[in-house]
């Protein structure tokens, strides 16, 4: 399985942004998929899941409310809606596909919030 990740960016205090996730390769094994994030000096954490489905999704108490996960199956792509932003939003986003087995990354995409 292939993650590519595209619509990051710099966007001021209260503004929105979409990211987008195209899986291609295997993409019958993956069970569900989310988006992860990664600021200087801290941990990755999940942000947002979404399973093959769409039938069930998670978010972390900090998006709640502002965030939306959704898939387009027929695509094989996962979207982040973002609204907003806050400055401690700011980090590097990870796409993952949760499949049997070591989960798949993609490469990341930075998305900075100015304050």
């Amino acid at each position: 399985v292939s993650l590519v990740e595209s619509g990051g960016g710099l966007v001021q205090a209260g503004g929105s942004l979409r990211l987008s996730c195209a899986a291609s390769g295997s993409t019958a094994s993956i069970n569900a998929m989310g988006w992860y994030r990664q600021a200087p000096g801290k941990q990755r954490e999940l942000v947002a899941r979404i399973t093959s489905g769409g039938g069930s999704t998670f978010y972390a108490n900090s998006v709640k409310g502002r965030f939306t996960i959704s898939r387009d199956n027929a695509k094989n792509t996962v979207y982040l809606q973002m609204n907003r932003l806050k400055p401690e939003d700011s980090a590097v986003y990870y796409c993952n596909a949760q499949v049997p087995g070591p989960n798949y990354w993609g490469q990341g995409t930075q998305v900075t919030v100015s304050s």
